[in-house]
């Protein structure tokens, strides 16, 4: 899961948390948005802490000069 996913799951989940005020025959809308809210957050932060682990790339240049004047 990215980081995106996890916003859209957060998103969905406050939405049906906080906004729906509805139950079905057999479902709990507003349990369903919290379960969803946590998902999402456990998605951002291991996201983000996948991301912070592989620390900055380090790329090494390395010139090289090849004497065409003087053959061998």
């Amino acid at each position: 899961m990215g980081l995106g996913l996890g916003i859209f799951l957060m998103a969905v989940g406050l939405i049906l948390a906080l906004g729906v005020r509805d139950r079905l025959a057999d479902f709990d809308l507003s349990v369903i948005g919290w379960v969803l809210t946590g998902v999402g957050a456990l998605a951002v932060v291991l996201s983000l802490i996948i991301t912070i682990g592989r620390g900055p790339r380090r790329t090494e240049m390395v010139e090289r000069r090849d004497d065409y004047d003087n053959p061998p």
